[in-house]
């Protein structure tokens, strides 16, 4: 199964702040279209990247997927294209296995940096970036310390 959730409250207010109303008040990504690879992803909050900054961000979602998936989040293209915006890591490679993890629960962030020269304003529950679910392969002869480990998942 794939599926978006909220981190908990108590990881919101690690990671984010301490504000129920801003907790309960964001949305979970979703496709624009029917024809959408991507599923977008809002701002929690306001806030403004001046030329040559770079900040994280947080996303307050953490995602279930089955054991052969991987989410990739990318730029949104007018991020790039408009405004000379990009994810420093350029793609974000998110694996099956991240979902509720010890560390952050499974909490995905974004870093990104204006390499533009004005301004880039966000305002809470615009897109800023985008997932897109991909099956992915293995070679035929794994190591056997993670074959039996797919088959518990």
């Amino acid at each position: 199964m794939r599926k978006f959730e909220k981190i908990s409250f108590e990881q919101f207010k690690k990671d984010v702040k301490d504000d129920i109303e801003l907790y309960h008040g964001y949305l979970l990504p979703k496709r624009e279209t029917v024809g959408a690879a991507g599923y977008d992803f809002f701002a929690l909050y306001d806030y403004t990247l001046k030329p040559g900054e770079i900040k994280m961000i947080p996303t307050g979602i953490k995602v279930t997927m089955e054991h052969d998936d991987v989410l990739l989040l990318l730029d949104r293209s007018s991020m790039g294209f408009k405004y000379n915006v990009r994810m420093c890591n350029q793609v974000g490679v998110v694996d099956s296995d991240y979902y509720n993890n010890k560390d952050n629960e499974g909490h995905m962030w974004i870093k990104i940096q204006n390499e533009g020269d004005k301004d880039y304003i966000v305002k809470k529950g615009d897109g800023m970036c985008q997932g897109v679910f991909v099956k992915y392969l293995l070679v035929d002869d794994e190591d056997d310390k993670f074959v039996n480990r797919v088959s518990d998942l």
